[in-house]
């Protein structure tokens, strides 16, 4: 059913008119032009495609837009406004990816983790982040850059 949609995107109030089932990833990259989250697998498995939504890390490939009316989304473009974000930082020391492509799930997956638990141990941190996949085999760099933020308390700010 087509209505109004209306959520708080990057702490901007934004509205859309659409289909209430269509999925979030293809409204913020069609009508918002926010491309950032990508299309990986469309089946919620890969992350590639994740937004924060409230403090959680979600799919946006599986999540209609209706399911975010009223809530704060993040994507990766609202990541670190004012500045590199902390987890963008490490990930940038510790060279914690390659090609790029997961990066932002990666990023907003990490986020989420830190918002709710700032100091994981490095099995939690791995536990977290196992089902977002990186074909590049940078996994323990992200380990590692999602650690450091971890260990200077810095994590959900």
């Amino acid at each position: 059913m087509e209505r109004t949609i209306s959520f708080r995107l990057n702490g901007k109030p934004t509205s859309v008119t659409t289909d209430d089932e269509r999925m979030l990833l293809w409204v913020l990259r069609s009508d918002l032009s926010l491309t950032g989250s990508k299309f990986g697998c469309g089946e919620g498995l890969c992350g590639a495609c994740t937004v924060i939504v409230g403090q959680q890390a979600v799919r946006s490939c599986i999540t209609p837009v209706k399911d975010v009316a009223g809530k704060a989304v993040m994507t990766i473009e609202g990541l670190g406004q004012s500045g590199l974000h902390a987890v963008q930082q490490a990930f940038i020391a510790h060279s914690a990816f390659q090609c790029g492509f997961c990066t932002p799930g990666m990023l907003l997956t990490a986020c989420a983790l830190l918002l709710k638990s700032p100091h994981p141990t490095r099995e939690q941190i791995s536990a977290h982040m196992e089902d977002n996949l990186c074909r590049c085999g940078a996994h323990p760099r992200i380990l590692d850059a999602i650690q450091e933020v971890a260990a200077t308390a810095k994590g959900g700010e």
